[in-house]
């Protein structure tokens, strides 16, 4: 009976590590998911930017389409195509843009919304003079749901100029010189009272006017690039963090194995009673409190086990079958020596004891971890390899004569005394060690001393102890000038 009780906590401690082990790994796997997705999408949002490059090469300067003053506003659409779909596609989602490319009311599509851009310098008026004249010759594109995108610096002194009051207009605006001035405060006030549009039908391009321009939109791409590998950096290491193990992930393997562990110890402790000849309407008050401190200890040091094997894992480079068994021996080792502290055993006893459990614990962990491996099912496998490997070594261990008993505790004396004659040797070793360093660093202490006469000495000195003949040290005056003038 006392052999199956202890192959049943076994198996149910190997369960509980399997079971924390699988949760470690669930959480691994989705980490090199999430990682291998994110090198995808880094991918995708570069290969968008690149392919915006590449048109604009050809399909705008080399083919100087739009002119000296023109070029710009199709290198916009284009770079607001590439760069609004790359930063979409570095968070893992579609591409939304499309550029429409014919010279119509359209420029661009973004999620089935037609966007006009305006990107002119011309006036002084904040592309809202070319918003005007488009709106002429199209007047239903905004009624139909079309958006105009100007450059995000014009959209925001728009937005400045627009909720500007005319006391604050008159006091903080020039009339000349650089900065926004009464004059286009005035013309940003006309273009929204007189025209059939709002400023809700007005979006910021992702691109300021300047970055769009013939000699700057490379350096403007570059840095595009650049932001998207330092927004992957950040996305990757928010992968990393929600990854990482958390309390309450721990919590919840503590209460699983404690729920475990308590469920297991009070199966136990009914059967102990109903083998006694108790049936279960026969059990006293007494045998109830006995059943109900089983189980509460059993919760217990499974809570503490659970809690302790997912720190293991995840803290330390501690498989969890190893983990398991490295509680398992303690929770073993601290129940001998409670029995030592109160004299039930000697101390050679306590040693054999501890001996013993630390010995049983690693044939668990390693018949565990070759059941997992052999069957790759979460939990079944470390199930069977622990009950299996178990019974093969309880079956061993009953064998064993008292003729190959004593071979084993020689072989453990001679392992004794060899430890004690290599410890002594390497200590010996550490001491000649010592010794050499401390002459060789003298040595070099006085080869390079700025006392020239020491020093001279010590490098004659130096080169001896490096094994230097005496016939190649030049320690004479003679032999310094034949190596030097011969």
């Amino acid at each position: 009976m006392r052999d199956a009780a202890e192959l049943v906590m076994s198996t149910q401690e190997q369960a509980v590590a399997s079971w924390v082990s699988y949760l470690n790994q669930l959480r691994i796997d989705n980490l090199f998911s999430a990682l291998g997705g994110q090198d995808e999408h880094l991918r995708d949002a570069l290969t968008s930017v690149d392919e915006a490059i590449r048109k604009i090469d050809l399909e705008v300067v080399a083919a100087n389409r739009g002119g000296q003053h023109g070029m710009h506003g199709f290198i916009a659409e284009i770079a607001e195509v590439g760069i609004g779909n790359a930063r979409q596609q570095i968070l893992g989602r579609e591409a939304v843009y499309q550029w429409v490319n014919d010279n119509g009311p359209v420029d661009l599509m973004r999620d089935g919304v037609e966007i006009q851009q305006k990107f002119v310098a011309a006036g002084g008026r904040f592309s809202l003079g070319a918003i005007a004249e488009h709106l002429q010759k199209y007047p239903d594109f905004v009624r139909n749901g079309g958006r105009y995108q100007i450059p995000r610096d014009y959209y925001d002194m728009i937005q400045r100029l627009r909720t500007c009051s005319p006391e604050e207009a008159s006091a903080q605006l020039t009339r000349s010189g650089d900065g926004p001035s009464l004059r286009d405060w005035q013309r940003v006030q006309a273009f929204f009272d007189d025209k059939p549009v709002g400023i809700e039908s007005l979006e910021p391009s992702a691109l300021e006017y300047s970055e769009v321009q013939r000699d700057v939109y490379a350096s403007t791409m570059a840095a595009e690039k650049d932001s998207l590998r330092s927004t992957d950096r950040a996305l990757r290491t928010d992968i990393h963090q929600q990854s990482a193990p958390t309390l309450r992930e721990g919590v919840t393997a503590g209460v699983t194995a404690a729920v475990t562990a308590g469920g297991t110890a009070f199966v136990l402790a009914v059967v102990t009673k109903r083998r006694e000849g108790k049936r279960l309407n026969e059990f006293s008050a007494h045998d109830w409190i006995d059943i109900a401190g089983r189980t509460g200890s059993g919760a217990g040091k499974g809570g503490v086990r659970g809690l302790s094997i997912y720190a293991l894992t995840n803290f330390t480079t501690t498989s969890a079958a190893v983990a398991g068994s490295i509680v398992t021996t303690s929770f073993g080792i601290a129940e001998q020596a409670n029995k030592l502290r109160r004299n039930e055993i000697d101390e050679l006893a306590f040693i054999e004891n501890a001996e013993l459990i630390a010995l049983e614990a690693a044939v668990r962990a390693l018949s565990s971890f070759v059941g997992q491996a052999s069957i790759p099912i979460p939990i079944v496998g470390a199930v069977i390899g622990n009950t299996v490997g178990t019974v093969m070594y309880k079956a061993v261990a009953s064998s064993l004569s008292k003729r190959e008993a004593a071979l084993i505790e020689r072989y453990l004396e001679e392992q004794r005394v060899l430890d004690e004659q290599l410890a002594a040797e390497y200590q010996e070793m550490v001491a000649r060690l010592s010794r050499s360093m401390s002459e060789y660093l003298g040595l070099l202490e006085r080869a390079f001393s700025p006392d020239v006469q020491v020093a001279l000495t010590g490098s004659i000195e130096l080169a001896l102890g490096l094994g230097v003949t005496a016939e190649e040290i030049l320690d004479s005056d003679e032999k310094a000038l034949a190596y030097f003038l011969d």
